[in-house]
């Protein structure tokens, strides 16, 4: 008996991004503003991004900042090759993501929506 796999439908489920910054934070920047700081337009609010491993960075990039891997690749090399700029931090997980965000009430990043908890607030999300 062979079971004709190719014709079930195959969802995957991607994660609802949010931009989050620390619980104890004031700001509440705008999605392009947060575009722009991690893509070393503006220093403030300061990112913390995920590693390049982590699924989420690239959905981030894509979903946000409407900017493929290669691009945001692009732009970063030129800045470092010219000493225009510093990549923002980066951290593994979600965990960790947390924790960097808040412990700095001037920092940004992004998560799933499905880990936030009460050390970080929802500024903006995309589905």
């Amino acid at each position: 008996m062979v079971l004709a796999l190719t014709t079930l439908p195959c969802i995957f489920a991607q994660a609802e991004v949010v931009i989050i910054v620390s619980s104890h934070s004031s700001l509440a920047p705008q999605t392009a503003q947060v575009c722009q700081a991690f893509l070393g337009r503006v220093k403030t609010p300061t990112p913390v991004n995920f590693s390049e491993k982590n699924p989420l960075r690239e959905e981030f990039y894509s979903k946000a900042c409407k900017k493929d891997p290669a691009q945001v690749q692009a732009i970063w090399s030129k800045m470092i090759f010219t000493g225009t700029g510093t990549p923002p931090a980066e951290v593994d997980n979600a965990t960790a993501m947390k924790k960097s965000i808040a412990a700095d009430t001037n920092s940004v990043g992004y998560i799933d929506k499905k880990d936030v908890d009460a050390s970080v607030k929802v500024v903006a999300g995309f589905n």
